[in-house]
């Protein structure tokens, strides 16, 4: 029942994604929504998790507002494992980078932070999308967060994109559950197929997560896993 709905709902944002551009333009403003993954996994310790991760945005070339969210709800459970919306200004700082800078409030198991932050968003040599942030919290805990994901085309429509998700806490934040060091890491692999010129792409892939050092330490004197793995469905979409 739970795959029917996520497929019905997956109709509905094809149909509504089924528009002749993904950006529109006025008056050389533009706006645009896009959803780098909606999808439902199934963990190895039967868990369900409904993700994503997705941003919209309006502006010129030259300064956007980009509203950035992301998350995981466990259906089982019925509560949020991870909740966070990032506002960021972004700009160019050359032909391949901008620098993005804003604030952004998370609000997991009931617990809520707030963030400053400070980033650059763009493209590595080898057409490696980079994102890479600097938090400070409202309680002074500084960590960072390093995203990389590269598509590697292997048809017209068929694309296998590995990622990885790393994540460095330079101080404690003991009830947000986060030791100071490298604290975790997600990777991911999906295959994916256009069906609809890169606006609907429909995927399987496989998470592994694992959480380190300190961090780790925490999960397990709350009696959570520290490592899981997953397979998943889901859709890539842009308005």
């Amino acid at each position: 029942m739970r795959i029917k709905s996520f497929l019905a709902a997956g109709a509905v944002v094809a149909a509504l994604a089924a528009t002749p551009a993904v950006a529109q333009e006025t008056n050389l403003v533009y706006y645009g929504i896009q959803l780098e993954e909606l999808e439902h996994r199934w963990g190895d310790e039967n868990e369900e998790l409904f993700v994503w991760n997705g941003d919209a945005f309006v502006g010129t070339d030259e300064l956007k507002l980009r509203w950035l969210s992301e998350g995981e709800y466990d259906t089982n459970e019925r509560k949020f494992e991870t909740l966070e919306n990032r506002l960021v200004v972004q700009m160019p700082v050359s032909d391949f980078f901008d620098v993005k800078a804003g604030i952004r409030a998370d609000t997991p198991k009931g617990k809520s932070r707030l963030y400053g932050v400070l980033g650059l968003t763009g493209l590595a040599k080898q057409w490696i999308e980079i994102d890479a942030d600097l938090f400070v919290s409202d309680k002074g805990d500084a960590s960072a967060r390093l995203d990389a994901e590269y598509e590697l085309l292997l048809t017209n429509r068929i694309t296998l994109t590995p990622s990885a998700d790393l994540n460095v806490a330079f101080s404690d934040d003991r009830k947000m559950g986060i030791g100071s060091g490298f604290s975790s890491a997600e990777v991911g692999l999906r295959l994916s197929y256009d069906i609809l010129d890169r606006l609907v792409s429909p995927y399987i892939g496989v998470v592994w997560e694992r959480k380190f050092g300190e961090t780790a330490d925490l999960a397990r004197e709350e009696g959570e896993d520290v490592e899981a793995w997953f397979v998943g469905i889901g859709m890539k979409v842009l308005f």
